[in-house]
Order: structure tokens, then sequence, then C-alpha cells
């Protein structure tokens, strides 16, 4: 029974994926684990006291079930734990960090991941304080996932970030002071600030063509669009990898970052909206995670947006893993 207790489960209960929560106890029974310890939150704020629960009593590796901004609350309940894994179950509406990392969006094959796959140690950004995995920022991303919670995500699904999108293209561009490193690299008007820690978004565009989750830099890029005409040049841009070729948009890279506002904003970690702030400050935290992902066939150099998976004897022995 022990053993069985460093199996845990966090689940967003409002979300759903194939058969639901009955499938994932029934396929975690099969696979031998039928009594983990088993939490189920409303909302993903609530995350956090579920996940330090499990860590307290002895749980060594979490499912998480839920979309970016649930997984985003379980890493940031992680911080100061060692040795503590987690397998995502994607159930949310993006998935993003998910799909960057390869993980099925089904629950007999997120399961498998979980249990068998190899341990991905990967970066996390932490702004103001807060963990992130996939990408934070101010300006059109804030507003427009603001504007889909506003209008039923859970109902609407991308068709809310669709709205969402058109009604951020409207807001007014700010004055703001971008430091990269120490050294100032942005001084202007923008309309969106994004830090990432993953390349790819919603729709498998490339925002960040050269991101990787184990190079320890997070990706920076300044978007100064003022219309609605603008954004779509840029959006097009996107939608064909050419991103750094937009003259709406400026990229670097750095492991820390600090924006100054001219006025107070909503900023995002994961798509979850955090209250308005006049000053970022991000950093990078190399190696801070570790993720169940797909096992590769043989070594091969780590691909943008995969992190370099660190397999057990018994993996490299071709066992099963020791869950």
């Amino acid at each position: 029974m022990a053993e069985q207790r460093r199996i845990a489960v966090v689940a967003h209960s409002g979300k759903t994926l194939g058969g639901g929560l009955d499938e994932l106890r029934r396929r975690l029974a099969a696979a031998h684990h039928p009594h983990p310890l088993w939490y189920e939150v409303p909302k993903s704020r609530k995350a956090h006291k579920a996940v330090r629960r499990a860590v307290k009593k002895g749980a060594k590796l979490i499912f998480v079930w839920g979309g970016d901004g649930m997984v985003q609350r379980c890493i940031d309940a992680l911080a100061g734990t060692k040795n503590v894994e987690l397998a995502i179950v994607p159930a949310g509406t993006a998935n993003l960090l998910a799909t960057n990392l390869g993980i099925p969006k089904e629950i007999a094959g997120a399961v498998r991941v979980g249990l068998r796959g190899a341990r991905g140690r990967f970066d996390v950004g932490v702004m103001n304080g807060e963990r992130f995995a996939v990408m934070a920022g101010t300006g059109f991303d804030a507003i427009m996932i603001r504007n889909a919670n506003a209008a039923g995500k859970k109902h609407l699904g991308r068709v809310a970030y669709l709205r969402g999108g058109l009604k951020a293209m409207k807001a007014r561009a700010v004055r703001m002071t971008v430091r990269v490193d120490g050294a100032r690299w942005f001084h202007g008007e923008a309309s969106s600030v994004l830090i990432g820690n993953v390349g790819t978004v919603t729709g498998g565009f490339a925002v960040f063509p050269q991101a990787s989750t184990d190079d320890g830099v997070l990706e920076v890029g300044i978007v100064t669009a003022r219309s609605a005409w603008q954004w779509l040049r840029v959006l097009s841009r996107v939608a064909r990898g050419r991103v750094d070729r937009s003259p709406f948009v400026e990229l670097t890279r750095g492991k820390k970052v600090v924006v100054d506002l001219a006025r107070e904003l909503p900023y995002q970690l994961d798509g979850g909206v955090r209250p308005a702030a006049k000053r970022l400050k991000v950093r990078v935290k190399a190696g801070a995670i570790i993720v169940r992902v797909p096992r590769r066939r043989r070594p091969a150099r780590s691909r943008p947006g995969r992190p370099r998976p660190e397999e057990t004897s018994d993996e490299r022995a071709g066992g099963q893993s020791d869950f």
C-alpha cells in the first residue's frame, strides 16, 4: 500500500476528456495503481493546496488533470520540492505544454506516458514570484485571454479566443521599457510583450521558432502593431512561420527580463490572468521541473520545445518504470 500511495491525482473537476475521471481511475487501476491519492478541485487556483498535501503524504508522481492553467498552478506549488515528477493528462482547451512535449490528448496514452515515459527535466520561468511553463506576458495576449474567459471559454472553446483576440486588437498601446539581462533592449510604445518557454501556440503556430525547454533561457517578443490591419499582418507572418520578419515584431532571448509599464496592465501566466501591475520581473529557473514525456526510440539532440529525457536504470534495461 505504501508504494501505491506514491502516486497522486490532482484534477480540475470541471475539465473533461474521453471517459472522464472514471476512466482515469480505471486506467490507473489496470496498471496496478488502484488507490492513488486523489484530489479534485473546482478551480485551478485551488490546486496549490492539493499538490502540497500530496507531497506531504509522500507522492513522488502527480498526475495533473486539466489544461495549461492547472498545470501551471501545480508546477508553482512544487517550488522548493525535489524529485517530484508530473504526468499531464491534457483535459484543457489549449494544452500547449502537453502538445509541445508530445503528450497524447487521450487518457490511455497520457497514462502510459505518465507511468512508463522518460523523465524530462526542463526550465520554468518565474514572473513576479510565480512559476510558468509555457508563456507569460501582458498587453494583447492577457487582454485576449481575459476576454475569452468573459465570453465563456468553457462553452465556446477556441472560438472564445478568436473573439477575445479581435477585441484585444483594438486596445491602445502602452509605453514600456524592457531590460534583458541588465541592458535596456526596448523603449517605446508596444501592444504586447510575450515571454516564452516553448515556441508553439494554439493551432501549431511557432511564435518563437528557436525556443527550447532545456536551454536555460527565455524567449522575449515585443509587438508594436497598433491597428487591426497591422495585427493581421503580424498574424499572417506567424501563420507562415516567419514572425521574425515582421516589421512590427522584435525578438530576443535572455535569463532575466524586467518590464516597466507606463500604466498598470493585467498580465497572464500560461493562460491564467493576474491582477494589473506596472512592473513585471521575470527570470528563468533552469531544469526546475520533471515531467514524464514520451520515450524516444534512440538518443537524439533535444529539439525545440522538448526536454531532454532522463532514463531510469530500469528504462535503460528495457523494463518498466519504478511506478
